[in-house]
Parts: structure tokens; sequence; C-alpha cells
């Protein structure tokens, strides 16, 4: 019997059989938390596998946009990050976090990677395996350079690439407003008050129509014959055009003409060349916007490797509309948290590195406070406003005891920071109610205690249990040989736990 496979990248380290990583808890620190308080918008400090873990519970299917900036795997080393890591070490870092992407995805949603040529053929053959090659929506060609590199050996490397994946087939972007370049071809020589016009657009049928098939005859008798498959509209539609003035003879009645008009074409789809510098910008603009945000700063105090603010708008404009959620993993500085803020988008930003305090808080500080005149300010019009909530990953749940080779319950939560952490494990919503702390559905509810568990304590739940509903009880220590009630389910900590997901092997 022939055995089935299938086309995929291969590394080593792939296939480890590892558990899935635990969903923390997110604390949120007050005092770093600014604006409005009943913002949605997050900021997140902390791992960005455990952070996406932490918010598929709340958020999976619901983000529209996903704007991702990883490292580039170049070799260089940066004060923020590492940008150098064994090739199969990141690839297997990047699978492990699109697969979290994609479950947040919404089911119109697409996501945008930025890469250059190190691993961007690699990544392309990972993203057809886990988005499949369906959902490929397009590569993007961004021009990232405003000058070549005159030490360069061989290319000037002066642009990166941005893989587009939709969640689902058949994703379509927004169209744009054409820019000036692309309104150039336009005049209105005879002032047709429809305004600017140009002759060129189809007016032969793309597929074969019998209907379609007829001759003109021009004001001078000439014959002018049908295209091989017809016109593209009836005789009578035609005629009609010809009488507004849309459809034309040229000068010696040979041929007709279509008058397209510039108010009928005002929007066309994204091009996947962004090579104009004044609509996209480029990495020392990038630079320049920080060190406007930031001018007391010191070269090596700046991010090492932004984007410019032109860059993520147009992303948005094509990918997003007001309200939807935007989220980054890779934030950095903070430049897709500030577009997304001045665009009026809710937002989610991830980041692992201290830049998280230094550049990406003060930065959305001051976009909120209208105090950020630089980037896309002025082009949207920004005055201020918004907030959002900063958190931290909480600690691991369990971790090594200092003195014997098992697990226990991390010695920094406290008692509600376990059940709701219980709760995030078992895909329970943390929601505590008389003696429940959470529920997953209308019938099934979870109870966490510290207390010893035993037959007594099991009939006192049951009485608060009504007709039809389930309990799951976690508890440190239960009493053995209990007749459970086929309704309930006890489980024990850490035991029961330690096989759902990975744990952290001691407190750091």
């Amino acid at each position: 019997m022939q055995k089935k496979g299938k086309l995929e990248l291969t590394w080593v380290g792939k296939y480890d059989d590892e558990k899935p990583v635990e969903p923390r808890i997110l604390v949120e620190d007050k005092e770093k938390s600014y604006g409005d308080p009943d913002s949605g918008n997050m900021l997140i400090h902390g791992d960005n596998l455990i952070a996406l873990q932490a918010l598929q519970q709340d958020f999976a299917g619901r983000i529209k946009c996903i704007f991702i900036d990883p490292p580039y795997n170049t070799g260089a080393a940066f004060e923020q990050y590492d940008d150098g890591v064994e090739h199969s070490i990141w690839l297997s870092m990047m699978r492990n976090r699109l697969v979290l992407l994609r479950n947040l995805l919404s089911e119109d949603g697409s996501i945008w990677i930025s890469l250059d040529d190190n691993e961007v053929f690699y990544l392309k053959i990972l993203m057809d395996e886990i988005f499949t090659r369906k959902c490929f929506v397009g590569t993007v060609i961004w021009r990232s350079s405003d000058n070549s590199n005159n030490d360069s050996k061989q290319f000037s490397v002066d642009h990166n690439y941005i893989l587009v994946y939709s969640k689902n087939e058949g994703w379509e972007t927004k169209k744009l407003e054409r820019n000036e370049q692309q309104q150039s071809h336009y005049s209105n020589p005879d002032n047709d008050p429809r305004g600017p016009w140009f002759d060129g657009n189809p007016i032969s049928s793309p597929n074969p129509r019998p209907n379609l098939c007829y001759d003109i005859v021009a004001p001078n008798g000439n014959i002018i014959k049908a295209p091989r498959y017809g016109w593209r509209w009836s005789e009578e539609t035609l005629k009609e055009k010809m009488k507004t003035g849309e459809i034309r003879f040229n000068d010696d009645y040979t041929k007709i003409k279509r008058r397209t008009y510039l108010y009928e074409q005002k929007k066309l789809p994204p091009s996947s060349l962004w090579a104009d510098l004044d609509e996209t910008g480029h990495n020392r603009q990038a630079k320049y916007e920080q060190k406007k945000l930031f001018p007391d700063r010191k070269k090596e105090e700046l991010f090492a490797t932004p984007k410019p603010e032109k860059l993520l708008m147009k992303v948005m404009k094509i990918a997003t509309d007001e309200g939807d959620y935007v989220l980054d993993s890779f934030l950095g500085s903070g430049t897709t948290a500030a577009v997304a803020h001045k665009m009026d988008r809710r937002w989610i930003g991830i980041e692992l590195e201290r830049s998280a305090y230094t550049h990406c808080k003060p930065r959305l500080d001051m976009v909120i406070d209208g105090h950020d005149n630089g980037g896309i300010t002025e082009s949207v019009n920004w005055q201020g406003g918004g907030g959002y909530h900063f958190y931290e990953l909480a600690p691991s749940l369990l971790v090594k005891n200092d003195k014997l080779p098992i697990y226990q319950v991390n010695p920094e939560y406290t008692f509600d920071m376990l059940c709701e952490a219980i709760c995030k494990i078992e895909g329970f919503r943390y929601d505590p109610q008389d003696v429940f702390h959470g529920h997953s559905s209308e019938k099934r509810f979870i109870h966490v205690t510290e207390e010893f568990v035993n037959a007594e304590y099991i009939r006192s739940l049951s009485a608060h249990l009504g007709e039809g509903q389930s309990l799951l009880i976690y508890a440190m220590s239960v009493q053995s040989d209990m007749q459970l009630p086929d309704n309930i389910e006890v489980r024990r900590i850490p035991k029961d736990l330690l096989d759902k997901c990975s744990f952290e092997s001691e407190v750091r």
C-alpha cells in the first residue's frame, strides 16, 4: 500500500512532541495603563508565544488584521533583540506563533508579515502549510530604502517583502484612492461636464455571445466589424452609449473608442509594488520619526529597526475599517499600535523586551495626549484621545519544588489568580459567582478550592446545581474512593493540570 504524504518544509525539531504552552493570565499594571479606562486596547509585556496563548480564549476569531515584523534572522545583533538564531530554531519559533495567530484571525481577517531575503522564501512554504496555498493573497514588494548602499559588493538591497495571507479563501482587499500619478492620464480637453476622462477601456466581450456580434455603420458609411467574441454590450445599449458620448468613433471612422471617467474609477485595487516613498515611507524616515518623538535620546537608545507610520497606514486602509482589532505580536517600537490608534482601530500589541517600557509606552502616551506631531498625525487629523491597558504576563502557575522534584503551585499566586489560571487552562470563562468560579456554558461550571474535598463537600456544591447542569472541581486534596454523581467531576491540583500543558520548571 502506497504511503500518503504531503509537500512541506521540514527541519530539525519541527515534530518535537511538546505539550501546548501554558495559557497564562494577564495581570494589569494599573500604574502603567493610560488614558480612557473603558478602552479595549491592550499593551502586553512578555513572551509573545505565551501571550498569544493567553489571548486565545477571549480573542479567537476576533482580530481583523495582524501585522508582524519578526526578527529577520540576518545574523546581526541589535540592542533590543537577537536577530541571528539558528535557522531551524527560527522556523520553529515562527511556526508555533503562526498557528496561534491564525486562530486569532476573524473569518474575514488577514495577516501581513514583513521580512527580507534571509527567510522569506522558507516562510512562504511554512505559511502555505499553516494557512493553505488557497489563502495566499500576494507578496508586496516594499521599497524600504531611499538611497542605495554604496558599500555593497553585490546588489544594494533596497526592498523588503510583505507576505499577505487571509484566514479564508476568497478574501478581497479594499480599493484605494488613485494617487496623482495614477490620475495623470485622465484629462478633460473638451470640458466634458462629467470631468476628466481617457480612452482605453475594453469594448469587446470577454466571452462569445451571438447577440453581441453585429456590425456598426459609421456616419461616413464605413462598416466596423464586431470583434471575435462580439461587443461588450447589446446593440441597443451601445447606441445609447454613443448618444451620451461614452462611445465615440475615431477621426477616420474606422473603429470606436470608449471614454472612461475618473469619477467612475476613483479607486483601484492596491498594487503589489509599493515603491512610492511619499506614500509608504522608508526606513530612514522611520528613524527620523523616532528621533522626533524622543529628541533627547542618543542614537543607541533609539529602536534599531522601526517601520514608518505611512507603511502601516496603507496596510490598515487595505485590510481594516474603523473599530476593527489590529494585532502586532512583535511590537518593537510601537508603530503598529500608534497607527491603529490614530486611525480609530482597536489594537493589541505584544513586546518581550524592555522597549515595551522605553519605546512603546511613552510613544502611545504621547499619541493619546495629542503630543505626537509626526508620522501620519497630520494626514489623519489626529487630535489625541483614547487609552490602553498595560498587562504583564503572570508567572507560571506550577513550578518545581526547591527541594523535591515535584511541581507545586507558584507561591506568587493568590487564590484568585489560581482560580483564574485554572479556568483559562480548562477553557472556562473566569466569572466568580456564588460558589462557582467560572463557566464554559450555561450548564457547565467550575469550582476551585484549597480545602479538603470529601463526600459532604460534594453534596453541598450539588445543592447549587440546577437541572441538567454539571460541575468540574479542582482541589488540592481529595477523599479517595468517593462515589461521584454523574454530573460532577473532581480533579487534583497540581497532578491533573500537568497533563494539560507545559509549565516553567522553576520560578523566574
